[in-house]
């Protein structure tokens, strides 16, 4: 979730000489920085920050902990190395680190500038348990590629979150940036972190620290497009290092589903910029393997496969991307305090994750069954993979409870379900806010109200917004949101569904295979056990799984006499495939600490799915209220 900018261009000429010690106040006095691409060393780049005159002894300097967006604690100061603060007169002062991510620099009054290299951390993703989410990682490609997540770059001082910035940043030749950063006249200087005459840089602006880090920055071979959607102006830039995909492959996907997603929202005026940054991997050991985007308030990256076909390359970016556009929406035009004064090294979190994700991720399926993208049965299927998602968390946690303590346990593995039941319970907000209002208001409706009444400058408090939205709609919504969000009770979806005529049920569907269906998989690795092959839990099984016994978190040892590791599963499943009905199974699988042994045949595998009907004997007051969900 994130920002924009403007200032003026002065710092260049100060990286060509030396430092002055003008007394400016600090408060006052813009923060120059100088990211140096073009001299890397040993894959990190060089990063100085001259910060103006400081009044005070002790100086802290900090790198976030967390970001907005991200609802994980993601120390980006782990990435920093070599960290040193020097004098007016170009010597060194004494710095002691306190943590991963805050340096504490003494005789504060003398401090000049500070300088330190950067760690990307795609190339140690696949070394780390808990690895930082692609999307909101960095990437440093000498010469050929640099993912810049500003936060994992640029840190703060502190109590100067609020001041100007001026970014330098020194290029290689061939490469170009796309960003919606404010960006300044470009040009040539002889100054170099490392040495060099003569290079090219980019100059852009930011009025506070949070603008710096609400715009991330793509430097890549030139491929990219531009077009318009009503008053936005889009870029759309890709890094595809085979060359395979091309920015004007994909143009007019994109430009279709924004422009529907424009349509859907109407007169919601978020920004006149926005920029699509498509960082494709190869997904080796040394490049990104978190996939999908995070968003800014005006741009976003996305990280995808390179090696996705492009109809299911196209497909995931109008979902991914469809979600993060929604966020111009909220937090960008309805945020509480906690986002719009966001402590990055001391997080407090707000308890609305139901709107910032769950409505963002509910409208982002809505607008393509109103604009046409989707028909009703593909609308239908995504409402049951919700529901079918989201029995896999606690469906007894209080949502609000969840969302103000998302970065700490048990809370923090219940983050995925702002996607699944946090979408939910706006589809239950919204079919009540139509059934009270004869079908004229919904979830949309009441965004754009809370948009007029707020903006991108003024948020809420916390506490007080359930009882605005209430004051604004129904008494029966209190009653919702008491039940459901702040309270722990499961919502019956068929009571919902019921008002605009459907139900849902399970129903036998055949299977593609027998340890996975289409793209749903049965099974899976876990890379904490020696990779170990195991039931999947939370989703519906095959029945070729379920008739032998087989139970959700089984670690499968042996199929028929043969091992199972990573190695041996992919000959088992090619087997599977020509498996008869009669086909005898013996699988051992260890169950916490037991082994067992289970028997039975091949068989011919179905899947037990949910699946939404038209209830019988419909009347027009259904078809109406539904025609207004989702047609309106």
């Amino acid at each position: 979730m994130k920002k924009i900018a403007m200032v003026l261009l002065m710092g260049v000429a100060l990286y060509g000489c030396k430092s002055t010690k003008a007394l400016v106040a600090a408060d006052k006095s813009p923060v120059f920085v100088n990211i140096d691409l073009v001299n890397v060393e040993d894959d990190k780049v060089r990063v100085e920050i001259n910060p103006g005159a400081f009044a005070t002894e002790e100086v802290t300097f900090y790198i976030p902990k967390t970001v907005p967006g991200t609802y994980s604690t993601d120390n980006y100061g782990k990435y920093i190395e070599g960290f040193k603060a020097f004098d007016y007169e170009g010597k060194e002062i004494s710095v002691a680190k306190a943590d991963d991510n805050t340096w504490n620099i003494s005789n504060g009054k003398n401090v000049d500038k500070i300088s330190y290299w950067v760690n990307d951390t795609y190339d140690s993703e696949s070394e780390q348990e808990e690895a930082v989410f692609s999307p909101s990682g960095t990437n440093i490609l000498a010469g050929e590629n640099f993912v810049l997540n500003l936060h994992g770059f640029v840190g703060y001082f502190k109590g100067l979150k609020e001041l100007q910035y001026n970014l330098t940043i020194l290029k290689p030749d061939g490469l170009v940036a796309t960003t919606s950063l404010n960006q300044l006249p470009s040009g040539t200087t002889d100054f170099a972190p490392s040495g060099g005459k003569n290079t090219a840089f980019d100059s852009f602006s930011a009025a506070r620290y949070f603008e710096v880090i609400d715009n991330p920055i793509l430097y890549a071979k030139p491929n990219s497009e531009t077009f318009q959607i009503n008053d936005i102006s889009v870029t759309l830039s890709v890094y595809s290092p085979t060359g395979i995909y091309t920015a004007t492959s994909l143009r007019e996907r994109m430009e279709k589903m924004m422009t529907a997603q424009k349509t859907f929202l109407g007169d919601v005026d978020g920004t006149k910029q926005y920029s699509i940054l498509l960082y494709l991997s190869q997904m080796g050991k040394t490049d990104a393997n978190g996939f999908g985007a995070l968003e800014h308030h005006t741009s976003t990256v996305v990280v995808l496969p390179e090696a996705m076909q492009k109809e299911r390359l196209e497909q995931a970016m109008v979902d991914v991307v469809s979600h993060e556009f929604f966020h111009i929406v909220t937090p960008l035009n309805v945020h509480s305090k906690e986002v719009q004064y966001f402590d990055f090294n001391d997080p407090k979190m707000s308890q609305h994750l139901w709107m910032y994700e769950g409505t963002t991720e509910y409208f982002a399926n809505l607008f393509q069954i109103q604009q046409g993208l989707i028909n009703d049965a593909e609308f239908y299927k995504r409402i049951m993979d919700k529901i079918s998602n989201a029995k896999g968390y606690n469906d007894a946690m209080s949502f609000t409870e969840m969302s103000k303590n998302v970065l700490v346990e048990p809370y923090k593995k219940e983050y995925g379900n702002v996607y699944e039941k946090g979408a939910l319970i706006n589809m239950a907000l919204d079919i009540t806010l139509r059934e009270l209002s004869n079908g004229e208001k919904g979830v949309l409706w009441l965004m754009k109200e809370l948009s007029k009444k707020y903006g991108d400058m003024t948020p809420f408090e916390d506490e007080k917004l359930f009882d605005e939205i209430v004051a604004m709609t129904y008494p029966e919504v209190q009653t919702f949101f008491e039940r459901h969000v702040i309270g722990d009770t499961p919502i019956d979806y068929n009571t919902y569904f019921s008002k605009v005529g459907l139900v849902s049920g399970e129903v036998e569907q055949a299977c593609g295979r027998f340890f996975f269906d289409k793209e749903v998989a049965f099974i899976d690795a876990d890379p904490s056990n020696d990779n170990a092959i195991y039931v999947r839990k939370g989703i519906p099984l095959s029945s070729f799984l379920t008739d032998l016994g087989a139970q959700g978190g089984d670690i499968i040892k042996n199929i028929n006499g043969t091992p199972i590791s990573m190695e041996a599963i992919g000959p088992i499943i090619q087997q599977s495939f020509v498996w008869p009905a009669e086909e005898k199974i013996a699988m051992v699988v260890k169950r916490g600490d037991e082994e067992i042994t289970l028997n039975g045949v091949a068989g011919t595998p179905v899947v037990m799915v949910e699946k939404v009907t038209d209830v019988e004997g419909i009347t027009d007051a259904q078809k109406k209220l539904r025609e207004a969900w989702m047609k309106n």
